[in-house]
């Protein structure tokens, strides 16, 4: 018996080693068209014994690079799963970093019911290798996974089950995913090995609607509007719009225009995503940055009136003498050579940036403007429709006030408080320096002493403020004195050239006279 299945076996591995041979001739030396032919009715044959079918979900789309929003729900789905099939497993944490969420590691297959059905699902990886050289080599991992089910259960697995596992993929992800602060690469950074159009850290800025120094009108204003825009999907369809809206906020410096952003993510629940135009070269490249940019998110461009010349203007790094220049590698020399060349952004390519055809790319966006200087933006830049909401953030009033004491300080209500308010309704301080007088040095400050400090400091700006107008005053009667003496001098010299344009002509007649006498 034991000879008879060692026979079998040699002749299976014989067997094996003939297909393997033939199938490697096959490959090398028959014709591609006939090759075509030989793959067409070999599947065929293969379907009449092999009755599953498989699906494969890629990682990434062929839009601009993107990865599937069907792969990531697939994804968190099977993290609820493989936790109890799975042998290999991988885990990462998430939100506040004392959980872990496990997912099923590579080539492992996992499998899971639904209404009596049994599939299986396994995460591929494969390596590509690339031939020609490249100044941004492609990553060579991309990795699917594979679902895999019997052709008579078709109808519901590529119906209700994909719409299930989706469906619960995307509510776990919104669960367990922690908020990102995104800042955009460079471009020539994009391609490289794992390269990405946006890096990003894990955003736990604490600041809320709450804790904000702001009218509390203005506040309540503020949250229904962001509210009304996070459940207006069918209402922004229904009047034909695309799924975001703009906020322009703009105030004096250290009025909270970095806070309220942070507010409304954490209201919100969205990523933030911060634009720095200056290392985007041209609209082409915003453009793609728009589209990698997915929902639920706030795409922040601080200080637009500063933060690009909009004329494509730049003034061009100075370039090195030639002879550094032949000692460079040439690829470190193309690499500067495209740090170097100026940004090509112009105000159109913004404008469709905010509210083009491209904008509707996606949805459930918040675009949000800051600025300090609102006068020195284009009037198309922040027209509504494109900002629908500008917000002031100007200088702490008394309702201001009295949220960051009691942050601050656990008071709601002081004797010095009206001293504090009378001095807030006649002197300009930013909730910022407010904030920072509140805040106490030591543990053992009482409150009594940081309200003292901080009317000492609203009296000496207020003295500074009074000072700066006698000086400004000062100035401007100076200038106005100077310009007045300067227009009193030259009225005296157009006098003067008058008087002696008068007497050249009487000294000219008088010679005349003399001459005819004669």
């Amino acid at each position: 018996m034991i000879m008879r299945i060692g026979e079998m076996g040699a002749q299976l591995g014989s067997v094996i080693a003939s297909v393997m041979f033939v199938y490697t001739i096959f490959r090398q030396y028959l014709p591609p068209q006939f090759r075509y032919y030989v793959d067409k009715y070999r599947h065929k044959l293969v379907k009449l014994f092999y009755p599953y079918i498989q699906i494969i979900f890629d990682e990434n789309t062929n839009e601009f690079r993107r990865r599937s929003e069907v792969y990531s729900a697939i994804q968190s789905y099977l993290s609820t799963k493989s936790s109890t099939n799975a042998r290999r497993l991988k885990a990462h944490d998430v939100k506040d970093s004392k959980s872990v969420v496990l997912a099923i590691d590579d080539h492992e297959e996992v499998t899971d019911e639904f209404q009596g059905i049994k599939v299986s699902w396994v995460l591929v990886k494969r390596e590509t290798r690339q031939t020609s050289f490249s100044f941004y080599p492609q990553s060579d991992e991309k990795q699917h996974y594979k679902l895999t089910f019997h052709r008579r259960h078709r109808n519901v697995v590529t119906g209700a089950y994909l719409a299930h596992v989706i469906k619960e993929g995307k509510a776990i992800t919104v669960g367990n995913r922690q908020r990102k602060l995104n800042v955009n690469n460079p471009s020539q950074n994009w391609y490289t090995y794992r390269g990405t159009m946006w890096s990003h850290v894990v955003f736990e800025h604490p600041a809320t609607f709450e804790t904000l120094a702001l009218h509390p009108k203005k506040k309540e204003e503020i949250v229904n509007d962001l509210i009304k825009f996070s459940k207006g999907k069918e209402y922004y369809a229904k009047i034909g719009k695309a799924w975001k809206r703009g906020y322009l906020l703009y105030g004096p410096p250290g009025t909270g225009k970095s806070t309220m952003i942070a507010a409304m993510s954490n209201l919100m629940n969205y990523d933030v995503y911060d634009l720095e135009l200056t290392t985007v070269k041209d609209n082409t490249e915003l453009r793609k940055l728009l589209i990698d940019t997915p929902s639920k998110s706030i795409i922040v461009i601080e200080d637009i009136d500063c933060s690009l010349d909009l004329t494509g203007q730049r003034k061009k790094k100075k370039e090195k003498d030639e002879e550094d220049n032949e000692e460079k590698d040439p690829v470190k020399k193309k690499m500067e050579k495209e740090e170097s060349q100026p940004s090509k952004v112009t105000l159109s390519g913004l404008l469709n940036f905010i509210d083009g055809i491209w904008s509707a790319c996606g949805g459930e966006r918040l675009i949000v403007f800051t600025t300090n200087y609102v006068d020195k933006l284009d009037p198309a830049l922040i027209r509504r429709g494109r900002m629908d909401k500008h917000i002031e953030l100007s200088y702490c009033c008394y309702e201001a006030f009295k949220v960051l004491a009691r942050n601050y300080l656990d008071l709601e209500s002081h004797e010095l408080f009206e001293t504090i308010e009378r001095l807030l309704g006649e002197t300009n301080m930013t909730p910022a320096d407010v904030a920072e007088n509140l805040m106490p040095n030591s543990v053992t400050e009482e409150a009594d002493s940081c309200l003292k400090n901080l009317i000492e400091a609203i009296e000496t700006a207020k003295e500074e403020a009074r000072k700066k107008a006698e000086e400004e005053e000062a100035s401007k009667k100076a200038e106005e004195e100077a310009k007045l003496k300067a227009e009193k001098e030259e009225e005296e010299k157009e006098k003067e050239k008058e008087q002696s344009a008068k007497d050249k002509v009487k000294c000219n007649g008088t010679s005349a006279k003399e001459g005819d006498v004669k």
